[in-house]
C-alpha cells in the first residue's frame, strides 16, 4: 500500500495528483471528476479502511490557502440532513488540503438539464423541495449555504437530491440563500441562468432588461410554478424564509399543484382562509384570478410585499394575491430553539411518553420524538384528550408561523398560545390544556407530514396540540413522530 507520506515525498507542491495517491494514509485517489468553480479539483476516490467510495475535493497548497475550504467542511459537518452531502473529513498537509465527503454516484443539475434540455414542472418541483429542505436545514442551524448553483445540486442514481460545497462567508444571507433557490427553479425550466455564471446559458430579457417569465420562454410551464420562480427573483419583493418555502414546495410536491390544472394562481400569502370539508373550493379575487383552497391545506407563506410592482420584474401574469396580502416589510426569521425551551405536555397520561423531546429541536429529520402505540383509537386509544409540545420562548416576540415536521401524514393538531409556563406535572400539564387558547383553526387528519400554522399574535408560549394519531399498520397501532418544530417570528 502506498501512505500519504510515500507519496508526497516523492512530489513537490507543483507535482500534480494522479490516481494511486493515499493522502492520510487513508483516502485512495482513484478518478479525477473535474475541477469545481474555485479551481479545487474533485476526485471519487475510496477510504481503504470503511472500504466506501468518497469524494475527495483537493486544493494545492494547503496551509492559509485552504483556510476558507477547512472552515467551511468543519462548519458543513455538524449539519446532518438526507438533502446535504455528508462531511466526513478535512485534512491540511500544507502542500495540499482536502475534504473528504459523501460520495454521490449521479450527476450535477447542471449537466442534467443541460444535456437532456429543460425539466418539466412535477421533476422541477420534487428538486426545489429538496433543495429548499436543504437550506432550511441550514438556516434552521444558524449558518447559510452562499453557494447555490446548479453546480451544487447533486442528482443521485437513486434519486435523491443533495445539496454540497456551502461556502459559510461572512457576507452570505438567508434571502440570497433562498433567491438561489429560485435562480435554480427557473434554470431547470428554461435551461437558462437568470444571471451570469459560467458555463451557464445566460437568461433572455426584455428591451428594457427586464427578466422574462419561464412561460414565455418554453411552453407548457404551469402558472402556479411561473410565479413562484419569477417572485422568489423579484428584488422588489421580501422572499419567503427558506422553511417556510420548503414547507410550500412540499405541499407542490405531493402533487397539489395538479388541481390547478395549469393555469391556478399561486401566490404568496398572508392570510390564511380556514380549511374547509368539501373536496375544493374555488375563491374569486377582483374577478380576475382564481385560486384553489384544498381541505387541510393552508397556504403560510407571508405576504412577497405586497407593495411590489404587479408585474413581478417585467415576467409573469399580473394578477393579484387570491387572498388577502398585508404589506410588510419587516422580514420573519426563524428562532433557534434549544433542547430547555421544549417539553412534552401529557396531563392525562402515566408520563412515560416525554422522553427525547429534545429532538424536536435537534435540526435533524432523521430523529423525533415519538408517541407510544395507541390500539383501536385513533384519539390516544381513547384514554386522553391530547398530547403536545410546549414551546417556550426566550421572550416575547411577534410569531407569524410555526411549522411542524411530522413522521408520517394523517395527523389532527392545532396551534395553541397562554401566557404562563406551568410545573412539569400532570397538574401544570392539565393548566396549560385548560389555559392556552386556539390560535387559527385545526388541521384535521392532514395529509402531509408538514403543518404550517400561520400566526399573527406576541406571544413567548406556544403549545403544538395533538389530538388525533394516525394508523400505523406496521404495528397496528396508532402513533406519530415529531421531527422539528420550527418558529418564524418577526
Amino acid at each position: 500500500m502506498t501512505h500519504a507520506g510515500d507519496a508526497f515525498a516523492s512530489s513537490s507542491a507543483a507535482d500534480p495528483p494522479s490516481a494511486g495517491w493515499v493522502l492520510a494514509e487513508r483516502y485512495r485517489l482513484e478518478r479525477h471528476v473535474g475541477d469545481d468553480t474555485a479551481g479545487r479539483q474533485v476526485w471519487r476516490g475510496v477510504d481503504i479502511i470503511l472500504q466506501r467510495p468518497v469524494a475527495i475535493v483537493l486544493r494545492s497548497p494547503g496551509g492559509k490557502h485552504a483556510e476558507e475550504m477547512l472552515r467551511a467542511a468543519v462548519t458543513a459537518s455538524q449539519v446532518t440532513h438526507s438533502n446535504l452531502v455528508g462531511v466526513y473529513d478535512a485534512i491540511d498537509q500544507e502542500d495540499h488540503a482536502f475534504v473528504v465527503r459523501e460520495w454521490i454516484d449521479g450527476s450535477a443539475l447542471r449537466e442534467a438539464a443541460l444535456t437532456d434540455g429543460p425539466l418539466d414542472a412535477e421533476r422541477t418541483t420534487f428538486i426545489l423541495h429538496a433543495v429548499a429542505e436543504a437550506v432550511a436545514a441550514l438556516h434552521n442551524s444558524g449558518t447559510t449555504h452562499g453557494n447555490i448553483h446548479p453546480g451544487t445540486v447533486l442528482i443521485g442514481g437513486d434519486g435523491r437530491i443533495v445539496v454540497t460545497d456551502a461556502r459559510f462567508d461572512s457576507g452570505n444571507s438567508l434571502e440570497a440563500d433562498v433567491r438561489a433557490v429560485g435562480a435554480c427553479g427557473y434554470f431547470m425550466l428554461t435551461g437558462q441562468w437568470p444571471g451570469t455564471r459560467p458555463g451557464l446559458p445566460e437568461a433572455r430579457r426584455t428591451a428594457t432588461g427586464a427578466l422574462t417569465a419561464p412561460r414565455q420562454v418554453r411552453a407548457g410551464v404551469p402558472t402556479y410554478l411561473d410565479d413562484l420562480v419569477m417572485d422568489l427573483l423579484n428584488e422588489e419583493l421580501t422572499p419567503p424564509s427558506a422553511p417556510v418555502l420548503a414547507a410550500e414546495l412540499s405541499r407542490l410536491d405531493t402533487g397539489d399543484q395538479l388541481l390547478f390544472g395549469g393555469t391556478g394562481t399561486l401566490r404568496f400569502a398572508d392570510d390564511v382562509p380556514e380549511p374547509t370539508r368539501s373536496p375544493t373550493k374555488l375563491v374569486a379575487v377582483g374577478g380576475t384570478a382564481l385560486a384553489l383552497v384544498i381541505a387541510g391545506m393552508v397556504l403560510s407563506i407571508k405576504a412577497l410585499n405586497a407593495n411590489a410592482d404587479p408585474s413581478r420584474n417585467g415576467g409573469g401574469s399580473t394578477s393579484q394575491p387570491a387572498v388577502n396580502a398585508s404589506p410588510t416589510t419587516a422580514n420573519p426569521h426563524s428562532v433557534l430553539l434549544d433542547k430547555n425551551q421544549v417539553r412534552i405536555v401529557d396531563p392525562k397520561g402515566d408520563r412515560t411518553e416525554l422522553k427525547n423531546a429534545e429532538r424536536i429541536v435537534d435540526g435533524k429529520s432523521d430523529t423525533a420524538w415519538e408517541t407510544d402505540g395507541y390500539k383501536n383509537k385513533a384519539n390516544f386509544g381513547g384514554s386522553k384528550p391530547g398530547m403536545g409540545v410546549l414551546i417556550k420562548l426566550n421572550q416575547p416576540m411577534h410569531v407569524t408561523s410555526v411549522r411542524v415536521q411530522f413522521t408520517a401524514p394523517g395527523a389532527t393538531a392545532e396551534l395553541r398560545s397562554g401566557t404562563s409556563d406551568h410545573e412539569d406535572t400532570s397538574a401544570g400539564d392539565k393548566a396549560i390544556q385548560d389555559t392556552y387558547t386556539l390560535v387559527g383553526s385545526p388541521l384535521p387528519k392532514h395529509t402531509g407530514t408538514v403543518m404550517v400554522f400561520p400566526s399573527d399574535l406576541n406571544t413567548q408560549y406556544l403549545l403544538v396540540w395533538i389530538t388525533e394519531l394516525p394508523y400505523d399498520s406496521a404495528t397496528d397501532r396508532y402513533r406519530i413522530g415529531v421531527q422539528e418544530i420550527t418558529v418564524e417570528a418577526l
